[in-house]
């Protein structure tokens, strides 16, 4: 019997990791559904990007308030999760504060100290989270798309954070022999008279259960963030490295739409010759996007990673000027795509089975798409550098290369580009008519 702690607890975190895994394999599988892109060139730039940003955190603290809020939890959230490696010796072998034995006395007072004090920080920073996202009247908190499971999601994660900060502390306070070697303890102190009425065997069940619930709270933690946009908190890092390190106002081109161009400019070039054998290209199955599989694993990336902050749609001047765009929209619309075909190729085997769905016109409207400038602002206001721009101009492509469904006035000036070589739609010829005008 004296093992059985020992057996449930190796259990609770062989259930814990290994549910956690599967879904990791389940987020990966999503992901590679997108089309082959090549990230590994300028890899020492990559790299630096992804210690400052994801790490570092440099892009947050450009709104400094909320940023320096989030600092403080994100370090103290990591930094207390060490003693996670304490918790899981001490269940498995049966021992009690094990560090407090392999290592100096003043060593783990300061480590254990130090905990504390973020442990009340990051309490008194989720405190100000919640009122800023509940009580508080800022505008991305309340967009149309912030209703119903997002606003329920961000709220769980900051009761989240709030139980499992208050059972570090109460695990603290009861734990009776660590109280009285009064090292580590510059809170917890302050918190142990509240249980001087209870006798000893009941402040060991308090410390126990506070314990336990810590633990499991941390593991249930873990394995809710694949439905939550806290995925970023492991997503940040690999989206920051694998980024689109080119200039902003650069976009890709179709290789197979530039080498008809470039077969159209060689005057050396036969438009009737047949490709030599062993050279014929492949065709596009489909020009631009409709659905989350014509989008590249980048992409798809980029959607799970998004923290639905809305820093992109509070910078973007089409939503500004009341557009139905929103670029938070355009990554949740992508994210909830991909985990709908997900479950799709779950319940089939392994093989997708066509709904009769897409992420086009189901999710994502062409008014959404055609409002957007493609100003970047949305890219340059990320703090975990996702890329809504990529995603609209692959749909727009799909609108106007498949479908002929771009706006009047672009298919106006496509034509006149086509007739007249350029914009207007005036005769070569006429161009320098206004000249003779008086």
């Amino acid at each position: 019997m004296q093992y059985l702690p020992n057996i449930f607890f190796a259990l609770a975190l062989i259930a814990g990791i290994g549910f956690f895994v599967m879904n990791v394999r389940k987020l990966s599988r999503n992901i590679k559904l997108g089309k082959d892109v090549n990230r590994t060139d300028r890899k020492p730039e990559r790299l630096k990007n992804m210690m400052m940003i994801a790490l570092g955190q440099s892009k947050m603290v450009k709104r400094p308030f909320s940023g320096f809020l989030h600092i403080i939890v994100y370090v103290g959230f990591i930094i207390i999760n060490i003693e996670v490696l304490e918790i899981i010796i001490d269940g498995l072998f049966g021992t009690h504060r094990i560090f407090l034995e392999v290592i100096p006395a003043s060593v783990y007072g300061f480590l254990i100290g130090t905990f504390e004090i973020l442990a009340v920080l990051v309490l008194i920073t989720v405190v100000i989270f919640w009122l800023r996202r509940n009580v508080s009247d800022i505008k991305r908190f309340m967009s149309r798309e912030m209703k119903g499971w997002p606003k329920k999601d961000g709220n769980y994660i900051l009761y989240f954070e709030i139980v499992l900060m208050t059972l570090f502390l109460t695990m603290n306070a009861t734990d009776t022999a660590f109280q009285q070697a009064g090292i580590g303890n510059p809170i917890s102190q302050f918190l142990a008279p509240l249980f001087e009425g209870y006798s000893p065997e009941t402040l060991h069940i308090i410390e126990r259960t506070a314990w336990w619930i810590h633990i499991l709270g941390i593991l249930t933690f873990l394995n809710y963030l694949y439905y939550s946009k806290h995925l970023h908190i492991l997503l940040a890092f690999p989206n920051t490295y694998f980024a689109n390190l080119n200039p902003k106002g650069q976009f890709n081109n179709l290789e197979s739409v530039t080498n008809e161009v470039k077969l159209m400019m060689d005057p050396d070039a036969d438009p009737y010759a047949m490709p030599e054998e062993g050279t014929e290209e492949e065709v596009p199955e489909k020009f631009g996007a409709s659905d989350v599989t014509d989008l590249n694993w980048v992409q798809l990336l980029n959607a799970y990673t998004c923290t639905e902050c809305g820093r992109c749609t509070s910078s973007c001047p089409a939503n500004l000027t009341g557009k139905k765009l929103s670029p938070r929209k355009i990554m949740m619309d992508t994210r909830d795509r991909l985990e709908e075909v997900g479950r799709n190729i779950d319940a089939n085997q392994g093989k997708f089975k066509d709904d009769g769905k897409q992420l086009l016109n189901d999710y994502i409207t062409p008014e959404e798409l055609w409002a957007c400038t493609s100003c970047n602002a949305c890219v340059e206001e990320c703090p975990v550098n996702i890329d809504p721009l990529s995603i609209i101009m692959d749909m727009r492509r799909y609108l106007v290369m498949e479908q002929s469904a771009a706006p009047q006035e672009l298919n106006m000036m496509m034509t006149n580009v086509e007739n007249n070589g350029a914009p207007w739609p005036y005769n070569q010829q006429d161009r320098l008519n206004w000249a003779n005008e008086e």
